[in-house]
């Protein structure tokens, strides 16, 4: 599963995926519609590779909780994210059965099974492990993304 340039935005609904980067920010590809949009620094984003879950004994990656459905479902769609929250739940603690349902709400639920759906239509799920250099090509795009930022903020600062 190769999520690194996958993103989610806060405040835009589904996913991006990642195209290039720009002065002011980064040009992003919606996966519903193939919209490409611009967003700036200041927006809040997060590489799915970066996201967890609280479980009872750790965080646990999202990438991971993706991977747990692949398994589960043969790499094709899941439940709607629209079930019940009965439902939505029981079909979690398949997945992930030792989630902290304190801190991971119904809500979460959806996002994740919402973002899978997505995932899989577009072919970007799979059940195999990620290899060693999959794992560090993602660090170094995480890297990258984080020095360009920190390196926006400071010129920004300084002009100030």
């Amino acid at each position: 599963m190769n999520l690194e340039k996958i993103l989610a935005i806060a405040g835009k609904p589904g996913l991006f995926e990642l195209k290039i980067q720009t002065r002011s920010g980064f040009l992003a590809e919606s996966l519903l519609d193939g919209k490409k949009i611009t967003v700036g620094l200041r927006s809040n984003v997060s590489l799915l590779t970066e996201i967890s879950m609280y479980t009872y004994s750790e965080e646990k990656p999202l990438v991971e909780i993706m991977r747990a459905i692949a398994v589960k479902e043969n790499e094709g769609p899941t439940i709607s994210n629209k079930e019940d929250n009965a439902k939505l739940v029981a079909y979690f603690k398949e997945i992930l059965p030792d989630y902290d349902d304190d801190r991971v709400y119904v809500s979460d639920i959806k996002k994740v099974l919402n973002w899978y759906n997505l995932l899989q239509a577009k072919g970007m799920v799979s059940k195999e492990e990620p290899s060693q250099e999959t794992i560090t090509e993602s660090a170094d795009v995480e890297k990258e993304l984080v020095d360009e930022e920190l390196k926006k903020s400071k010129s920004s600062k300084t002009k100030k």
